[in-house]
C-alpha cells in the first residue's frame, strides 16, 4: 500500500488468493495494481509474472522478494527432508527466481533495485527453526554474490533482516491463538526494544532501498529487528 501511495504501479504476487484483496485495496485508494496468483518457487510462474508486469506497466523498476514460510520451530531430530525442501523451495529458490527474472529485465534498462527479505535467523542462532535459519542465511549470501555479479549493470540488490514481526508468517506455521499470543509476549523479552515489529517498521527501509536515496548501496544486509541480532541465543 505504501509503495502505491508513493506513486508506484504494483504487481502483487502470491500463491494465496488474498493477494487479490491487496490489489483491490490499492485500486480503491486510487492506485494502479494487479494481482497474480502464482507460486514464487515455480520458474514458469515467476517468468510469467515478470512478463505480465512488463506488459501492464512497460517496465520493472523495483522487485521486492518477500515470499516465505517459517516451517515451525521443530526439534533437530524431528526435522524431515520434506520440510527442508518446502522451506528451501519458497524461501531460497523462490527468492532466487524473483531476483533472477527481475534482474534480467533491469539489466536491459540499466537500472533497478531488488530487495529480498532475509531474517535475523540468518545471522544468529535461536531465532528460527533449522531449515528456516539455513534458508535465510542462504538469502544473505546469495544477495552478496548477486551484487558482485551485477557489477556495472546499474542494478542494485540488498536484503533486510527482520526480527519477529506481526504478520501471518508464524500463524501459518500452525500456532493457535493462545500459542501466538504467548509467542508475541515472549518476543518482548528477546528484542532489546521490548516489542515485536509491525509491518510499518519494515516498509520504511524497503522504500528507502527502492529509492534513489540508496543509489550507492548494494549487497547489504540490514537488520530491522528491534536489536535482536545483538542478543545472546535464547
Amino acid at each position: 500500500m505504501l509503495f502505491a501511495a508513493e506513486g508506484a504501479a504494483v504487481l502483487a504476487l502470491d500463491r494465496a488468493v488474498e493477494v487479490q484483496a491487496t490489489a483491490a485495496a490499492i485500486r480503491a485508494a486510487g492506485g494502479r495494481a494487479i494481482a497474480v496468483i502464482a507460486d514464487s518457487s515455480a520458474e514458469q510462474d515467476v517468468a510469467g509474472a515478470v512478463a505480465t508486469a512488463l506488459e501492464e506497466f512497460g517496465g520493472l523498476d523495483v522487485c521486492y522478494a518477500n515470499a516465505g514460510i517459517s516451517g515451525g520451530l521443530v526439534p533437530f531430530f524431528e526435522e524431515t527432508v520434506e520440510r527442508w525442501r518446502e522451506v528451501l523451495n519458497i524461501n531460497l529458490i523462490g527468492t532466487f527466481l524473483l531476483a533472477k527474472y527481475a534482474a534480467m529485465q533491469m539489466v536491459t534498462q540499466k537500472r533497478g533495485s531488488i530487495i529480498c527479505t532475509a531474517s535475523v535467523a540468518g545471522l544468529r542462532s535461536g531465532a528460527g527453526g533449522i531449515p528456516y535459519s539455513a534458508s535465510k542465511a542462504g538469502v544473505i549470501s546469495m544477495v552478496q554474490t548477486m551484487a558482485n555479479q551485477l557489477t556495472g549493470t546499474g542494478v542494485r540488490i540488498n536484503a533486510v533482516n527482520p526480527g519477529v514481526t506481526v504478520t501471518n508468517l508464524h500463524r501459518r506455521s500452525g500456532m493457535d491463538d493462545a500459542q501466538y499470543a504467548a509467542f508475541l509476549e515472549r518476543s518482548k523479552t528477546t528484542h532489546p526494544l521490548g516489542r515485536p515489529g509491525q509491518p510499518d517498521d519494515i516498509v520504511g527501509m524497503i522504500l528507502f532501498l527502492a529509492s534513489d536515496r540508496a543509489s550507492w548501496m548494494t549487497g547489504e544486509t540490514i537488520p530491522i529487528d528491534g536489536g535482536r541480532h545483538l542478543t545472546c541465543a535464547r
